[in-house]
């Protein structure tokens, strides 16, 4: 098991297939994400059309919790992001800043 680490000042999709590329991941399953964003965007699928995806974006602090794959070196993540009032969002990231605490993606390379 690998632990790719967001730290403050990155983003975290593109920090996770910077780290992987380095640690030669291309393909390979986040098991376990765990962390604090600052703000990000994150999708769910239309009621109507199951292929048309509805944005969000979000600029406040957030808990983050998720998993998800790499393949082909390409991040594809699922998060539940909890936020002040105990309310919980869920959905696919886009992009997501850390900026006061990290990520960390525990992930399994897949030969």
């Amino acid at each position: 098991m690998k632990l790719l680490i967001v730290k403050p000042g990155e983003e975290v999709i593109a920090t996770l297939a910077r780290r992987a590329a380095e640690e030669g991941i291309m393909n390979g399953a986040i098991v376990s994400l765990i962390g604090a964003v600052d703000e990000c965007a994150i999708s769910n699928m239309s009621a109507g059309d199951a292929s048309t995806d509805i944005v969000n974006e979000y600029r406040q602090p957030f808990e983050l919790s998720g998993t998800g794959e790499i393949r082909d070196g390409k991040v594809h993540v699922h998060v539940v992001l909890g936020r002040e009032g105990d309310v919980a969002l869920a959905g696919h990231l886009h992009w997501a800043h850390v900026e006061a605490f990290f990520v960390h993606a525990y992930t399994i390379p897949l030969q």
